[in-house]
């Protein structure tokens, strides 16, 4: 099944709502916010959200949405370098056929021309994703324990970041002079 990737706009809330709800519902460790609490999000919050966030979908040939990946700016003047990659997800039926991979290539193309760096937060056992972000560039930073309670459990998250912006080569020490500075 091929896929297309497009940016979700207002009126695709419903689409949005239900790809989001069976991340929740189905991967409570995985995100902070709770399928019960996005339940309650009426169609203008989810309106809001679509505006206020960049959300991308992978669309099959059947029109239905197989992924979301979102892009999301800090606002600061001393964060506005930096991103974050947010509420990525892949339906089961989806996952190893490269959705994930132009999912998350998407949001990196569309930052690059906004922040200098990529950031993301990821379950410390969910080793399919660890293995992908590292593929894609990402390097683990630190990690949050016990970040989140779910289900009776704390649940450590990797923080992982991809830094966009090309740095220039460190200028390389000519004289003896230059060692011990």
């Amino acid at each position: 099944m091929t896929h297309s990737i497009r940016q979700l706009r207002a009126g695709d809330e419903a689409s949005y709502r239900a790809v989001r709800l069976e991340a929740l519902t189905n991967h409570p460790e995985a995100f902070v916010a709770s399928a019960e609490g996005f339940l309650q999000k009426t169609d203008a919050e989810l309106t809001e959200t679509l505006e206020s966030l960049s959300v991308f979908a992978a669309e099959t040939d059947t029109g239905s949405l197989g992924g979301i990946a979102a892009f999301y700016q800090a606002e600061g003047r001393k964060e506005q370098h930096r991103g974050w990659l947010i509420q990525v997800y892949v339906r089961p039926e989806h996952r190893g056929s490269g959705m994930a991979e132009a999912l998350i290539n998407t949001v990196v193309e569309f930052a690059q021309t906004r922040v200098i760096q990529l950031h993301l937060g990821v379950w410390s056992e969910n080793e399919p994703a660890l293995k992908l972000y590292k593929r894609l560039g990402f390097s683990i930073y630190g990690t949050e324990p016990r970040y989140l309670f779910v289900n009776g459990r704390y649940v450590d998250e990797h923080l992982m970041v991809r830094f966009l912006d090309n740095h220039p080569a460190l200028p390389q020490r000519t004289s003896e002079s230059d060692k011990d500075e």
